[in-house]
């Protein structure tokens, strides 16, 4: 069984005057989101193999607090995972299909939508993928990634 943990970045600062999207840090709230998500993760033994983390400050940001909980695990930033859609995220997932336990840490739409089309064949069932919230999506072993083919095992948010 292979699982992808799809982990949406904690509240983020609105972008100050002039500042770019990318560049938005972390609230006080979301820093204690974030930490909270690894403690879960923690709790629930869902340390990941690899991580892959969209290139934004708050996502950024979101799994340095996750991993101060957790340890450190093997990561990449990988900016095709910013305004990504399902389809992206899929072939992103796929490239590293050797990895048991991957982590991808991103923006919504993309990941709630991500999640509904792995768990139900929909990209559109599920609207509500909360700051700092995670789904854990389990595929039996050598099945692909593709519509309906996960089971949605985990959802959690702070």
């Amino acid at each position: 069984m292979r699982e992808l943990i799809l982990l949406r970045h904690a509240h983020a600062e609105a972008a100050g005057n002039g500042q770019a999207d990318l560049d938005r840090p972390l609230s006080a709230e979301g820093l204690a989101e974030a930490e909270a998500a690894g403690r879960w993760l923690a709790e629930n033994k869902l340390v990941p193999d690899c991580v892959l983390c969209s290139p934004s400050r708050r996502t950024r940001e979101t799994l340095e607090a996750v991993l101060a909980t957790i340890g450190y695990v093997d990561q990449r930033i990988e900016p095709s995972i910013y305004e990504a859609t399902p389809g992206t995220l899929i072939s992103l997932a796929d490239t590293h299909g050797e990895v048991e336990r991957l982590m991808l840490v991103g923006h919504n739409p993309g990941l709630e939508r991500l999640a509904a089309l792995l768990h139900s064949g929909q990209s559109g069932d599920y609207r509500g993928m909360p700051p700092a919230g995670i789904a854990v999506l389990s595929v039996p072993a050598g099945v692909g990634l593709e519509p309906g083919a996960a089971q949605l095992s985990k959802f959690w948010w702070p």
